[in-house]
C-alpha cells in the first residue's frame, strides 16, 4: 500500500473520530493513536499534523489534497 494512502486513511480516520466534536484543533493525543493504528512514519505524522493543525481557523488543507492525482475523492471531513 503506498504511504500516503495510509496518510490518507489516517486523516479520514480522525475526522470520523472529531465527527460529532467541537471544531477546536485536533488533541495530540488523536494524532499520536493514528500514527499507531495506521504505522505512519514520523515524517507522515508530522504531515498529518501540519494537515489539522489550522483546523480551527480553516486554514488547513483538505485531508484529499491528493485526491485529484489519484482520482478518490471520499477523504473530506
Amino acid at each position: 500500500m503506498p504511504q500516503n494512502e495510509l496518510v490518507r486513511r489516517a486523516a479520514r480516520w480522525i475526522c470520523e473520530e472529531t465527527a460529532g466534536g467541537s471544531t477546536d484543533a485536533v488533541p495530540r493525543a488523536l494524532l499520536d493513536e493514528a500514527g499507531m493504528r495506521f504505522n505512519l512514519s514520523p515524517n507522515d505524522c508530522r504531515m498529518l499534523e501540519e494537515l489539522f493543525s489550522g483546523r480551527a481557523g480553516g486554514n488547513a488543507p483538505s485531508p484529499n489534497r491528493d485526491a485529484a492525482d489519484t482520482g478518490n475523492n471520499d477523504t473530506s471531513c
